[in-house]
């Protein structure tokens, strides 16, 4: 008989007054519990940490560094990466954190670090308020916030760290502070941007924003027609008003409502938009470009609530499929890249694969590049390229075609990304997204983590003494 202690085993025997749940390798909810949004992701952690509270997180932290233990920290598990999981080590899994508390007079909220962007949306809806966040409702608050959100209101809004007051900490010691212009603005700084390399966040206060009713939707073309609408996309989008966003996109038609059976399984290239205002203003803003194109297969836009066009990718990416995706920033789309653009779009492996290229202008030019950590504010977009299909045997298929896109066209890149679209690239790709930004966000590392405690995560080491 075996006397070997697991670490599942060390935890609950070390963490007695622990309030959440320790899960080990031996648990029947384990394999549920280890799960993580992208499939191709199979690791298998010695101890899954489901913390309760503030004071768990503080708990769990110290237990990993007490035991020399890998420490990866999941919120919504959507990373690509799989970064909020870890080899052998223990996972602090903070979805019990849900707490969401809706200010409409300060117009703040204060979220949970375990809260997904579709639970904040449905409670700040009620109030007609929202805060930047995504595109996808089931994507986790905190993976998304520390990265630096991109979504349907960045034109309007500015990035989801924009709209960050102030979030609360714990560190690799153990202690938790919060951080905010006033307490801690060094740390503040570095966590808008520079992802989880600095701690756990277990709640964030955000600046909320009139936005009720939005008009909005996908305008969809055939494949065919992909140069033209992207020609014309690249130099309308820029001149549109603020409260207009519209994100490129190529697309397989899922077959299923609300898309009509006619174009079911069509190749599809288009605009995703969300306009914050009223039916004839999103008309008005939209003009120029529809009226510059052919009659679209399908004219989606329709006036509807935020949270709904948030969540209306939801149903098409459940968890549990193979993800593997590449990005990039774009300052300019080259004609080059249009003609590469067609040409891979044309080519989706599979009726999830796609590729989108997310607006970076107006109000997230307000910020300078050292305003925050999220360095590319002169950047105009920021594309991903996305292969995706719930069958394990086509996980190749799809990880050769991100691969292929990507680096046919990060020769007319910006040179950086988005690093909540990065897959584990290295150090130099990480370097490249953080730019100037890179060598204080290492000092700040080497205050706040300096042996480097938090590294599952597009990684800023330590600087040396």
């Amino acid at each position: 008989m075996s006397t070997t202690v697991t670490s599942a085993d060390s935890a609950r025997k070390e963490l007695a007054d622990f309030k959440g749940t320790l899960i080990g390798r031996d648990d029947a909810d384990y394999e549920e519990a280890r799960a993580v949004f992208n499939a191709m992701i199979d690791k298998r952690p010695a101890v899954i940490a489901r913390c309760a509270d503030r004071d768990d997180v503080a708990k769990a932290v110290r237990f990993a560094v007490a035991h020399g233990l890998l420490l990866a920290v999941r919120g919504g598990g959507h990373n690509g990466a799989g970064l909020g999981t870890c080899e052998g080590g223990v996972v602090i899994d903070l979805s019990l954190l849900k707490d969401v508390e809706v200010n409409p007079d300060a117009r703040t909220v204060r979220v949970g670090g375990g809260c997904t962007w579709g639970e904040v949306d449905r409670a700040t809806g009620e109030y007609g308020l929202a805060t930047p966040s995504g595109i996808i409702s089931t994507t986790g608050v905190g993976g998304l916030t520390l990265g630096g959100g991109l979504g349907h209101l960045t034109r309007k809004c500015g990035l989801t760290i924009d709209n960050l007051l102030e979030a609360e900490v714990v560190l690799a010691s153990g202690e938790c502070v919060r951080a905010s212009a006033d307490e801690h603005p060094d740390l503040y700084w570095a966590i808008r941007g520079g992802g989880g390399n600095f701690g756990v966040v277990t709640s964030f206060l955000f600046r909320l924003h009139e936005v009720g009713t939005i008009v909005g939707g996908p305008t969809f073309w055939p494949v065919e027609q992909s140069a033209e609408v992207l020609e014309v996309y690249r130099e309308w989008l820029p001149t549109a008003p603020r409260e207009l966003n519209a994100f490129f996109a190529f697309h397989i038609v899922p077959p299923a409502p609300p898309f009509p059976e006619a174009i079911h399984l069509r190749r599809v290239c288009g605009i995703v938009s969300c306009y914050v205002g009223g039916e004839d203003d999103a008309a008005k803003a939209l003009s120029p470009f529809l009226n510059a194109l052919p009659e679209p297969l399908l004219p989606g836009t329709g006036p509807m609530p935020h949270a709904a066009l948030q969540g209306a990718f939801d149903a098409l990416y459940p968890p549990g499929d193979q993800w593997y995706w590449r990005a990039d920033f774009v300052n300019e789309i080259h004609d080059e890249a249009v003609a590469l653009h067609a040409r891979f779009g044309s080519e989706l492996p599979t009726m999830k694969s796609t590729m989108h290229m997310y607006p970076i202008d107006g109000a997230a030019h307000d910020m300078g590049a050292g305003d925050t950590a999220w360095s590319y504010r002169d950047a105009t977009w920021g594309s991903v390229f996305a292969g995706v299909d719930p069958d394990p045997a086509n996980s190749g298929t799809v990880r050769d075609w991100s691969v292929a896109y990507h680096e046919a066209l990060h020769p007319y890149s910006a040179g950086g990304a988005y690093v909540n679209m990065m897959m584990d690239e290295g150090e130099e790709r990480v370097k490249a997204s953080y730019r100037d930004n890179y060598d204080r966000l290492a000092q700040i590392k080497r205050t706040y983590d300096p042996h480097n405690v938090f590294r599952v995560n597009q990684n800023i080491r330590p600087a040396a003494d």
